[in-house]
């Protein structure tokens, strides 16, 4: 129902979906048997421009989500996962994009004696993204609603433990969705805002986490992140980074002193350091007090070849009070994970 200052309306919505795991890496080969198939349910706040973000971003929805997802294989096993996400609208609010992310529970995920083939998942809990494209006719009768489109769901636990292979299944979707308030919607609203600008400012940011080598069995270790960037604000919007970033990671020790043992022939000595430096350039996309950052890196010191010199960051960022902020990101090369990253910032 609507809420007190009329400012929002909530609706929910339900989806079957059905389709196929990707063969996004050869490893997972033996794995992509059956059809994956499962509900999406939920629950969706609306907005109407009472405040600038909303505007800024043409009334978008937020709201969390249960997907339960059977991917046909008892070797993977099940999923169930809550999520928080947006819906994006366009072509007039008929089309909207959805992007989920949240924490999946595993029902059957690796063990080197009971379930050895599952090297996809390698904990019971894993990171769990969705996107959904769906077109949607909204209250068409009392409230009631169409939808149907296309979604991509992904299982990942960032190499906190090995294996990590990962699954994304490519699905069609099909749904209902019913207005709790469909007699009671406030207008949208529209503004002339001023232009929005903000000096340069410094940030720092501490992250950490614990990840594993590919190699099972060398276990566990903590890394550890400092980064120091300068941002931009060119809207309301947008920010532009630039920065530096210094690894401090204990899995790469690990992995060094297994590979000269194991492989004498890789060139591996066990001498190499294991830290590692970087330079980047990124992006932040601001809605209200949570934003989506995405960086761009490139070791400058890289002394142990470790999947590649360019490495990626997509992540959410939230402001907690102030001039600080928390945030949660996936560190990777390309589409391999190497960390999920917590962090603490400030900005100067």
């Amino acid at each position: 129902m609507a809420s007190a200052q009329g400012q929002t309306t909530n609706s929910i919505d339900a989806n079957y979906f059905y389709g196929s795991i990707l063969n996004h890496n050869k490893d997972i080969s033996h794995l992509i048997k059956g059809h994956p198939a499962g509900v999406i349910l939920s629950f969706n706040t609306h907005t109407y421009g009472f405040k600038r973000w909303e505007q800024a971003f043409n009334y978008p929805d937020y709201g969390f989500s249960l997907i339960y997802h059977n991917p046909d294989n008892d070797v993977l096993g099940t999923n169930i996962g809550i999520h928080g996400h947006y819906n994006f609208y366009f072509l007039k609010r008929s089309l909207f994009f959805r992007v989920g992310t949240g924490i999946s529970y595993a029902s059957n995920p690796f063990d080197l004696d009971e379930n050895f083939k599952n090297n996809a998942y390698g904990t019971k809990l894993l990171n769990s993204t969705y996107f959904m494209l769906n077109y949607s006719r909204q209250n068409i009768i009392k409230g009631f609603g169409i939808q149907a489109g296309v979604s991509l769901i992904h299982y990942s636990n960032g190499n906190v433990k090995a294996p990590n292979s990962s699954t994304n299944s490519l699905t069609a979707t099909l749904g209902v969705s019913y207005e709790l308030a469909y007699q009671n919607n406030p207008e949208y609203q529209q503004n002339d805002y001023s232009k929005y600008t903000e000096p340069i400012h410094i940030n720092l940011v501490l992250r950490a986490g614990l990840n594993e080598s590919d190699f099972i069995g060398t276990g566990q270790k903590p890394f550890y992140i400092l980064s120091a960037y300068a941002d931009k604000r060119i809207g309301y919007k947008s920010s532009l980074q630039v920065g530096a970033d210094f690894f401090y990671s204990k899995f790469l020790e690990a992995e060094i002193d297994y590979v000269a043992a194991a492989f004498p022939t890789r060139g591996v000595t066990g001498e190499e350091d294991f830290k590692r430096a970087g330079v980047f350039i990124g992006h932040e996309l601001h809605f209200n007090k949570l934003s989506l950052i995405t960086q761009l890196g490139y070791y400058v010191y890289y002394p142990y070849d470790f999947e590649g010199r360019i490495y990626l960051r997509p992540g959410l960022k939230y402001k907690v009070y102030k001039n600080t902020f928390a945030s949660v990101s996936l560190k990777s090369h390309g589409a391999k994970a190497e960390a999920i990253e917590f962090g603490l910032g400030i900005r100067l």
